[in-house]
C-alpha cells in the first residue's frame, strides 16, 4: 500500500478531494490510472474507493504553487467517472474552484491580507484566471464561515468567485459557430463558450416547462437520451468532436432555459451532469449562461431585461445570482459560493495487481480471477 495525503471538501454544491499534483506522481501507474483506483471505479457504487457514486461527489481537485507571472496557484479539475472506469479532463467545476483558495490559504502559500484576501488562480482545464476572493477576518482564515447558499443545508466559507475574461476560452469564440442560434435535433440552441461550452434548449421546445424537478427529468429515459443527443450534435459544431459519439462525457455542457419566476428570477433552469440533472447547478454553466442573456440573439436574450449587472438564475436547489464587473481590465462574471474542509486523510492506494489475481468464493476457496 501506498498513502496519499488528500483534503475532502465541499465547495458550492459538489465535493472534491484536493490533492497536490506530486502526490499523485507514483511511479508505473498513470495520473489516471491512481485517481480511478483511489475512488473506486469503475463501479456505479464506487464501493472500494472514496468516490460519492454521483458526479458532483466524484470529483477531483490537482493543487500546486504556480510559477506563473501574477498568479498562486495552479489548478486542475478531473471528473473521475463512476461506472465506465474513466477520468474527463475535459472541463472545470466551478464548484470546486471554490475549495482553492481556502486551501491555498491554509497551506501558506497565500498570506492573508485584511478582511478578504486574494488567491489568484490559473485552471489548466480551460485556461482560465480564476480571482478568488476568501472571508479572512482580522487577516486570518477562519475555517468556521457563517454564509448560506441554495443547495447546501449548513454554512461555509464564503468565497466570492471572478472568471476573468471568459468567453471563448475552450473554442476560441463566446459563439463558437459564429450564429447566436443553431438548430439541432429539430429544436433552436445557443452554442456558448464562456466559463465552459454549454448548449443552451429552450425548455418549451422541448416540451418541457422549466420547472420540473431532477427526478422528474431523470425519470424520463426518452428525454434523457434526447438532450444527450443534442448535446453530442453540438460538440460536433462547436468543434469538440469530430463525431457525436466522440463527444465527451462531461463536455459541452447541456442547460434547458426558461423564464424566470416573477418577481422572484430572471431565468430557470435546469443543467444536465454526466447524463442525469443536476441538484443545483454548474458555476461553469452560469459563467456561459451570464454571457449568453448579454449577447443579442440568442436564445435567452429575450427572456431578461437589459441594463442590469446581475442575473438571478432559478435552480432545483434556489436562486443563484451572477454579476458581471470587471478584473484586470478585462470583463468578469462573480458568482458567491462557499467551501468547507471536510477532513484530511491519508488515502490508501493499493499495488497494482494483474489480471491474473484471485478472488474468494463465499466458501472461502481461491480461484484464479
Amino acid at each position: 500500500m501506498r498513502d496519499i495525503f488528500a483534503t475532502w471538501m465541499r465547495g458550492g454544491t459538489s465535493k472534491c478531494w484536493v490533492f497536490e499534483r506530486d502526490s499523485l506522481m507514483v511511479p508505473g501507474q498513470s495520473v489516471d490510472e491512481v485517481l480511478l483506483r483511489l475512488y473506486g471505479s469503475p463501479d456505479p457504487r464506487q464501493v472500494d474507493g472514496v468516490g460519492g457514486a454521483t458526479s458532483t461527489t466524484s470529483k477531483a481537485v490537482i493543487l500546486a504553487e504556480s510559477a506563473r507571472p501574477g498568479v498562486d496557484v495552479d489548478y486542475t479539475f478531473a471528473q473521475v467517472g463512476i461506472a465506465d472506469g474513466q477520468v474527463d479532463w475535459t472541463s472545470n467545476c466551478g464548484n470546486c474552484s471554490a475549495v482553492v483558495g481556502p486551501y491555498a490559504l491554509r497551506r501558506g502559500w497565500v498570506v492573508p491580507s485584511g478582511t478578504t484576501s486574494q488567491v489568484r488562480v490559473y485552471n489548466t482545464n480551460t485556461d482560465q484566471l480564476i480571482v478568488l476572493e476568501v472571508s479572512t477576518p482580522g487577516g486570518r482564515l477562519s475555517e468556521e464561515g457563517t454564509d448560506f447558499i441554495p443547495g447546501v443545508a449548513h454554512p461555509g466559507l464564503g468565497v466570492r468567485m471572478w472568471f476573468v475574461d471568459p468567453a471563448g476560452r475552450t473554442t476560441g469564440a463566446l459563439l463558437p459557430s459564429g450564429r447566436p442560434v443553431d438548430e439541432l435535433d429539430g429544436v433552436p440552441v445557443s452554442l456558448v463558450d464562456a466559463g465552459a461550452p454549454v448548449v443552451l434548449v429552450p425548455a418549451a421546445s422541448l416540451g418541457l416547462t422549466g420547472e420540473e424537478s431532477p427526478a422528474e427529468i431523470d425519470a424520463d429515459a426518452a428525454m434523457l437520451e434526447r438532450l444527450d443527443r443534442i448535446r453530442r450534435l453540438g460538440a460536433v459544431v462547436m468543434g469538440l468532436a469530430d463525431t457525436p459519439d466522440e463527444a465527451a462525457r462531461a463536455t459541452p455542457k447541456l442547460a434547458v432555459v426558461a423564464p424566470g419566476r416573477s418577481g422572484r428570477s430572471d431565468l430557470s433552469i435546469r443543467m444536465m451532469s454526466m447524463g442525469r440533472t443536476h441538484p443545483a447547478l454548474a458555476v461553469t454553466g452560469s459563467i456561459a449562461l451570464t454571457m449568453a442573456a448579454r449577447e443579442s440573439g440568442t436564445v435567452l436574450h429575450d427572456l431578461v431585461r437589459d441594463g442590469r449587472d446581475t442575473l438571478d438564475l432559478d435552480t432545483p436547489a434556489g436562486v443563484v445570482t451572477t454579476l458581471i464587473s470587471s478584473r484586470d481590465g478585462s470583463p468578469a462574471v462573480g458568482v458567491w459560493r462557499t467551501a468547507r474542509r471536510l477532513a484530511d486523510a491519508q488515502l490508501a492506494l493499493p499495488e497494482q495487481v494483474s489480471s491474473a489475481g484471485t478472488r474468494l468464493t463465499m466458501a472461502g476457496h481461491v480461484h484464479a480471477a
